[in-house]
């Protein structure tokens, strides 16, 4: 197993644990401290008339109700939203939509997405995926039950979340994403994507998983996580490099870059909280300290000494990271996750999508 993989996986299923367990301090005192008025968002930046114009994809979290608030104020602005959220159960592999999924149905319409995951309980099994890849008949009857869901809630498409394997898993991992993917397109999905760590190819070959994958969503986030030292979620250089890495692969045609709405506040030797902006934004005020503009990152970052640390992303970093990601021609982009955005991201957003 490669560090990568290894840090990959940990850093995730920590992401994925915080946020379902809710145990963020920040937002266990929303309701009782305003959220101080956003900063204004700064320009994007020079060139960028010249980029591609892009797609837009959003995931959302149905524990949250800011992120379903968000879908319905800004679904005219996505080409795609991931609003299903179905596990592959750890002991039996039986495929269960975790929340409800009542979209709205007033207004532009939006393609609705599932994701597929083997999160449970405190983290990914990987486990599953290799019994699942050995056993034909056990993956066959998963992913019958899988596109019989698909097929009910009329989902246009599936991202197939299955993290944490390591490199000696690869085939048995391609054997089950082009199962699941056979049986969700005979059932009326017409999207299939992969979620890969944007830096794990070795566990991970972009390749493997075509041509049962239409496309591959490369995670850009998490370059610092939430059990590694405090630093910024995302960085221009490095979403470049990992991204063309991926590009170099399968083609541009055929990558989706997700990026982060979110950050991280470090307290001590504890694993970080997740926090969107607004949340960053108040952490700062009640502590009163200043969020500054790391120039090398471009992230927010703020510290209060001897207690936290904190980086969050906002509209300029969004912004930085996008025209990475548009200078190299990719023209979807996912964002992770609704709810946490900064405001300033949508007038962003709609300069640069293509006109609905």
């Amino acid at each position: 197993m490669t560090r990568g993989n290894l840090s990959g996986g940990k850093r995730r299923a920590a992401l994925m644990m915080t946020i379902l367990a809710g145990a963020l301090v920040v937002n266990g005192c929303r309701t009782n401290v305003a959220s101080p008025a956003p900063a204004p968002s700064p320009p994007t930046p020079p060139g960028n008339a010249d980029l591609p114009l892009e797609r837009f994809w959003a995931f959302t979290a149905p524990w949250d109700a800011r992120s379903d608030s968000s879908l319905r104020a800004h679904r005219s602005e996505l080409d795609a939203a991931v609003t299903g959220w179905i596990q592959l159960d750890s002991v039996s592999g039986r495929p269960e939509l975790l929340y409800p999924d009542n979209p709205p149905r007033n207004g532009a319409s939006v393609n609705r997405f599932a994701l597929v995951t083997t999160w449970h309980g405190q983290g990914f099994h990987p486990e599953l995926v290799r019994r699942l890849g050995a056993r034909p008949k056990e993956l066959a009857a998963v992913a019958s039950r899988l596109g019989r869901i698909v097929a009910s809630h009329r989902y246009q498409g599936i991202v197939l979340d299955l993290e944490q394997q390591s490199a000696a898993d690869t085939a048995l991992a391609a054997r089950v994403v082009r199962t699941l993917a056979d049986s969700a397109r005979s059932h009326g999905a017409s999207t299939i994507v992969v979620a890969l760590p944007a830096a794990d190819t070795a566990a991970y070959p972009t390749r493997a998983f075509f041509p049962a994958a239409d496309f591959a969503l490369i995670m850009l986030y998490d370059e610092h996580w939430s059990t590694s030292a405090p630093g910024p979620v995302a960085t221009p250089d490095w979403v470049r490099r990992t991204l063309a890495q991926r590009i170099a692969d399968v083609g541009v045609e055929h990558i989706v870059a997700a990026l982060p709405l979110y950050g991280y506040l470090w307290r001590g030797s504890r694993p970080a909280e997740p926090l969107g902006f607004a949340d960053a934004r108040r952490a700062a005020a009640q502590a009163n300290v200043e969020i500054v503009r790391d120039p090398a990152s471009r992230s927010l970052h703020a510290i209060q000494p001897g207690s936290w640390e904190l980086w969050s992303a906002d509209a300029e970093l969004l912004s930085a990271l996008r025209h990475e990601v548009a200078t190299l021609g990719v023209t979807r982009i996912a964002l992770w996750r609704l709810g946490q955005e900064d405001p300033g991201v949508w007038p962003l957003i709609a300069r640069w999508s293509v006109p609905r």
